[in-house]
C-alpha cells in the first residue's frame, strides 16, 4: 500500500523494510491513547477554525466507532501501515475521505507519539500504584497478626538480636511505600502535554495547546519543542522506580524461599502458590517468589536497554527511540504480573511462630542486652563489650547459651550482675523494651500500623 508520507518517493519500501520498520506488533495497544488524544486534537482544530467544525466533529465520531470496532475485535492491522498511529489514520481516511485528511493539520507523528506514550504511562502508572497498594496492604495483615511473634533478626545473614515478624515486614512497608511515591512523582513528571511541538519546530497554526491539555488532563504544556518530542526522561525514569520496586521484591522473595526451607521453617506457603517435583514426591518449591526473583533482572534489563538507547541521541526525534516501547510496556507488564500474585502469596502463607521463637534462641541475639545490663550499672560500654564477649566464648566451649548459665557463673565475669540479669534478657524483655520509634517493641509498631491503617 502507498504510504501516507510517501509522496516524494518514486517507489514502495521492500517488505523487509516494512517489517522492520514497523512497530505495529507492540505499539497496537496504545491504541485507545491514539484515539483519545487525535479526538482532542480534531476537535481543537475545529473550534480554532483551522478546520471545518463539521468535519471535527465527523472525525471526533469516526475515531469512537473505530475505537468500538478494535475492542470488538473488527480491526486488523496492517504491517505495512507502520504503526498505531498510521494504522488508524489510515481506517480514518477509508471510513470519511478526504475529512479524514484533515486529522493531522498541525501535528507531527513526533509530537503524537510523545503524546501517546505519556497518556499510556499514565493510565499504567494508576494501575502500578494500585498494585503497590496491594503489596502493601498485605504486608499490614500480616504483621498486625504477627505483632508479638519474636524471629531473629539478622547482619551479614548471621544472628543479630531478637525481633519480631511485624517489625521485619513493615521494613519492606516502608520500601513498598517509598516505591509508590516515586510512581507518583513520575506520573507528575510526564504529566505535561507535548502535542504542538510538531515535528521538532512547532507550527505556524494558532493551536489551543491549553485545550488539548485540559481535554486529556495534563497539568502543564511542554515549553519547547525539541524537548517536547525527544524527551524520554519519564520512560527512564518509570523503568528506574520499576527496577526498585521490583529489586525490593525480590530482597522479600529471597527471605521467603529461605523461610520457607527445611534449614529455616520458618514459615510455609500455601499450596495455591507453591509447586511440585516432576521426580521427588516431597517437594513443595517456592516458584512464586523465585520467579519474582527471577524477573527482577529482565526489569532491570528494561532500565539499561532505555538508558543505552537514549545517551547518544542527538536532537529531536530519532527512531531509535520506537525502541523504548518494548523495554517499557514488558517492565510495565512485568511488575504488573508480579505484584498481585506476590501479595496473595503473602497473605496465605502460615507463620510457624515457634520455630521463629527458637530461631531467636540461638546465635546469642540477646547479647547486646547483657551489655546494656552492665552498662546501666556503670560499666563502660567497650568494658562491657568485651566481658560479654568473654561470656559468649564461654558458653561456645561448654555448648549452652547465657540464659542458661547459673547466677555463680554470671558472677565470674562481673560482680555486676544480679538476679535480674535473667529477666532483662529475656527474648520478650529485649523487644519490647525497643521502644523508640523504629523500634521492634509490640507496642511501638501498633502504633505504626496502626498510622497506615489510618492513612489508607
Amino acid at each position: 500500500m502507498a504510504k501516507l508520507w510517501g509522496g516524494r518517493f518514486s517507489k514502495l519500501t521492500d517488505a523487509l523494510v516494512d517489517d522492520f520498520n514497523s512497530s505495529i506488533r507492540f505499539d497496537a495497544r496504545m491504541y485507545a491513547q491514539d484515539i483519545q488524544g487525535s479526538q482532542a486534537h480534531a476537535e481543537m482544530l475545529g473550534r480554532q477554525g483551522i478546520i471545518p467544525k463539521e468535519d471535527a466533529q465527523l472525525i471526533v465520531k469516526t475515531l469512537g466507532e473505530i475505537k468500538a470496532d478494535i475492542e470488538a475485535g473488527k480491526v486488523e492491522f496492517m504491517i505495512d501501515a507502520e504503526d498505531i498511529h498510521m494504522n488508524i489514520e489510515t481506517i480514518l481516511i477509508e471510513r470519511i475521505g478526504d475529512v479524514g485528511k484533515r486529522l493531522h493539520t498541525g501535528r507531527s507523528r513526533n509530537d503524537q507519539v510523545a503524546l501517546d506514550i505519556r497518556l499510556y504511562l499514565r493510565d499504567e502508572i494508576d494501575n502500578l500504584v494500585l498494585d503497590a497498594e496491594k503489596i502493601k496492604q498485605a504486608l499490614l495483615l500480616v504483621a498486625e497478626k504477627n505483632l508479638d511473634t519474636i524471629m531473629p533478626g539478622y547482619t551479614h545473614l548471621q544472628k543479630a538480636q531478637p525481633i519480631t515478624l511485624a517489625h521485619h515486614l513493615m521494613a519492606y512497608y516502608e520500601m513498598f511505600k517509598r516505591d509508590k511515591e516515586r510512581l507518583l512523582d513520575c506520573r507528575k513528571r510526564l504529566n505535561s502535554m507535548p502535542l504542538g511541538s510538531g515535528a521538532l519546530a512547532g507550527t505556524t497554526y494558532p493551536l489551543d495547546r491549553n485545550f488539548v491539555a485540559e481535554k486529556l488532563g495534563f497539568e502543564s504544556i511542554t515549553v519547547n519543542s525539541l524537548d517536547g518530542v525527544s524527551d524520554r526522561d519519564f520512560v527512564c525514569e518509570l523503568a528506574f522506580d520499576l527496577s526498585a520496586l521490583m529489586m525490593h521484591l525480590s530482597r522479600l522473595a529471597e527471605e521467603i524461599i529461605l523461610w520457607s526451607s527445611h534449614e529455616f521453617s520458618f514459615i510455609e506457603l500455601d499450596d495455591a502458590y507453591s509447586t511440585g517435583s516432576s521426580i521427588m514426591p516431597q517437594k513443595k518449591n517456592p516458584d512464586v517468589a523465585e520467579l519474582a526473583r527471577g524477573k527482577t533482572g529482565r526489569v532491570f534489563g528494561s532500565l539499561m536497554g532505555l538508558l543505552t538507547v537514549m545517551k547518544g541521541l542527538p536532537l529531536a526525534y530519532n527512531k531509535d527511540m520506537q525502541e523504548d516501547k518494548e523495554q517499557i510496556f514488558d517492565a510495565v507488564d512485568t511488575v504488573k504480573m508480579c505484584l498481585p500474585v506476590f501479595a496473595n502469596m503473602l497473605t496465605t502463607m502460615t507463620v510457624k511462630r515457634d520455630a521463629m521463637l527458637k530461631g531467636a534462641k540461638g546465635g546469642f541475639t540477646n547479647a547486646t542486652d547483657v551489655a546494656d545490663y552492665l552498662v546501666k550499672n556503670g560499666l563502660p560500654f567497650r568494658d562491657a563489650h568485651a566481658v560479654v564477649g568473654r561470656m559468649v566464648a564461654y558458653c561456645i566451649e561448654k555448648d549452652t547459651v547465657i540464659d542458661a548459665l547459673s547466677m555463680e557463673e554470671f558472677l565470674t565475669f562481673s560482680p555486676l550482675f544480679k538476679e535480674d540479669i535473667y529477666e532483662a534478657i529475656s527474648l520478650e524483655t529485649c523487644v519490647n523494651q525497643r521502644k523508640l520509634i523504629g523500634g521492634p517493641a509490640i507496642e511501638t509498631m501498633r502504633k505504626v500500623i496502626e498510622n497506615y491503617k489510618n492513612e489508607n
